[in-house]
């Protein structure tokens, strides 16, 4: 079987990494490193320097023929560069969010299904055997739930440009939301039914009309609850940044990440997947209603880094092709994370909550 040729479109943080894992991997060849600045040449340097570069995507697309498109461009981009490589003919593995709208991430899927093309999309925690943990224990404290999450990020420096850039097109509520949205919808599984959210603009230095900072709630038909809060920026605050927790009527489960949670770290993307350990609390009583059960600590500290992630996801993606998985499901999970997050960021701009229709790739 020849290698699967794949193009990197995006080389900043995202895109360097899953370009890092292609070039490790076996049965993968990349043919392309796509970026409109420097960021192409300092990534190609650090691969050893043997890619071609490319500043425009559609002229490496047709000048490369790859089987395969790896699309971690700003989140604007999205549709249109999707929309076009599957028109060429190549599977995507595309960084979330999928498009900006749900109406145009329901574009891509159908693009995708009638050209008969694998189309993952980059849910990294749904790789993370400590996240699958958290999901697996969450699911045991019975329902409702309560689930509370947050990753506040006190940006500074490049990082700071690197959300101003990304908070062209989306809140951070949307951009990172997503990500905690899908563990929510896999821990309740239940359909999410309704969203309450605020938001606060911080900076003068943001686009016109965009918050720097959001809370959103979500209520599912089977009764249970979540928050999600994120904020970018110098301003934030690094008190309880990385909030983690699920409480149910059995008792609760929480990551109690030290290192990930410790003062300094909150814009660190290496830590924004860490969990150290895992934290069970078990509510049953007694008849002098003391705890029955001591609290378990999980210990995490074997937990892949954020390479090792990103190889898990292209190497599921690789199996996806050769295997030609049926990514129904993964679809409509991404369509429904999406779908939430659109809707809050709906409900700071009108000041209401909003209803959920169901949607269906």
């Amino acid at each position: 079987m020849t290698d699967l040729r794949v193009l990197v479109v995006g080389c900043g943080n995202m895109g360097a990494s899953h370009a890092e894992a292609y070039h490790g991997m076996k049965g993968v060849e990349i043919c392309g490193l796509v970026a409109r600045g420097d960021s192409r040449h300092r990534l190609n340097a650090r691969l050893g320097g043997g890619y071609p570069t490319f500043s425009d995507f559609s002229q490496a697309l047709t000048a490369t023929h790859p089987d395969a498109v790896c699309l971690t461009t700003w989140p604007d981009t999205h549709e249109a560069y999707a929309l076009a490589a599957l028109a060429a003919g190549c599977h995507l593995f595309i960084e979330k969010p999928l498009a900006t709208t749900v109406a145009g991430a329901e574009r891509v899927i159908a693009a995708a299904r009638a050209a008969g093309r694998q189309l993952v999309v980059g849910y990294i925690l749904r790789h993370h055997p400590s996240w699958r943990r958290f999901v697996e224990l969450a699911r045991g404290l019975g329902k409702p739930l309560v689930m509370r999450m947050n990753l506040n990020q006190q940006s500074h420096g490049a990082m700071w440009d690197v959300h101003r850039n990304l908070m062209q097109s989306l809140s951070p509520i949307v951009d990172c939301g997503v990500h905690y949205l899908d563990v929510m919808c896999q821990m309740a599984q239940s359909e999410p039914v309704s969203v309450s959210a605020i938001g606060a603009r911080l900076s003068d230095a943001l686009p016109p009309g965009m918050y720097n900072y959001g809370q959103l709630q979500v209520r599912f038909a089977d009764g249970s609850v979540g928050w999600y809060e994120a904020g970018w920026g110098p301003m934030i605050s690094e008190t309880a940044y990385f909030v983690k927790d699920v409480i149910g009527p059995l008792g609760a489960v929480s990551i109690v990440a030290r290192q990930s949670g410790a003062v300094g770290e909150s814009d660190n993307v290496d830590g924004h997947t860490r969990t150290d350990s895992l934290r069970v609390h078990y509510a049953t009583l007694d008849g002098a209603n003391q705890f029955v059960h001591p609290d378990r600590w999980i210990d995490c500290q074997d937990e892949p880094d954020h390479l090792a992630l990103c190889l898990s996801e292209q190497r599921y993606f690789l199996q996806a092709i050769q295997e030609g998985l049926d990514l129904s499901r993964h679809w409509q999970d991404a369509l429904n994370s999406l779908r939430v997050v659109l809707a809050a960021d709906e409900a700071v701009r009108s000041q209401r909550t909003v209803m959920l229709g169901r949607s269906s790739p």
